[in-house]
């Protein structure tokens, strides 16, 4: 720790998150810089992340947007942030996620620690032996319209750590950005396909 920044932040856990965030993989964001050329500068890159952010001057560039073509029409809209910014956000996602994962319900398994699509299919299985009906709902366009003020008060509930607050609020507001480069602000709604505030986190 380094008491003469304003926000203590273990460079450990930047560490920590720069492995998960490379062994997730994942595309470049809006700067094209892939996680082989981050690495040529990873003790700086790294570096840099854990001074921006425990000085809490860390901004988040745009998310870049990705249209996945949907199996029944339509498009769904990914929202891929840089290779730096996914590691700041996994980051918040280590020190925030144990705060909140005890309220999950049991039968929660999307993006959980521990807990995987296999899992839900084998609970699944021994269950359709005891019950004869299925529940099924889908909300329509629930990630892209979630409510940031609802979400925000969430957040509070579960944490007072005013860093964690910042950085929070700071992606939510973070713009799209399209592959013609034009800057889409967003005042509702998560981007799937980030880190912490991907579909499924909160």
């Amino acid at each position: 720790m380094d008491k003469t920044k304003p926000y203590e932040i273990s460079k450990t856990v930047v560490w920590e998150a720069y492995k998960r965030v490379k062994a997730n993989k994942g595309a470049a964001g809006i700067d094209d810089e892939s996680i082989a050329e981050f690495e040529i500068n990873l003790k700086d890159n790294l570096y840099k992340i854990w001074n921006r952010m425990s000085s809490g001057s860390y901004f988040p560039p745009p998310v870049k947007v990705v249209e996945i073509p949907k199996k029944n029409g339509g498009v769904r809209i990914l929202g891929v942030p840089t290779v730096a910014d996914r590691i700041a956000q996994m980051t918040v996602k280590m020190y925030f996620e144990p705060l909140v994962e005890p309220n999950f319900h049991k039968d929660s398994y999307g993006y959980r620690p521990n807990k995987s699509a296999i899992d839900a299919i084998a609970i699944t299985r021994q269950r359709c032996w005891r019950y004869n009906w299925v529940l099924e709902f889908d909300i329509k366009g629930l990630f892209d319209n979630l409510d940031h003020e609802l979400l925000m008060k969430a957040v509070y509930k579960h944490t007072d750590s005013k860093w964690i607050i910042i950085y929070i609020e700071r992606w939510l507001k973070a713009p799209f950005q399209t592959k013609d480069g034009k800057i889409i602000e967003r005042t509702a709604g998560t981007p799937q396909g980030g880190v912490i505030l991907s579909g499924g986190n909160f």
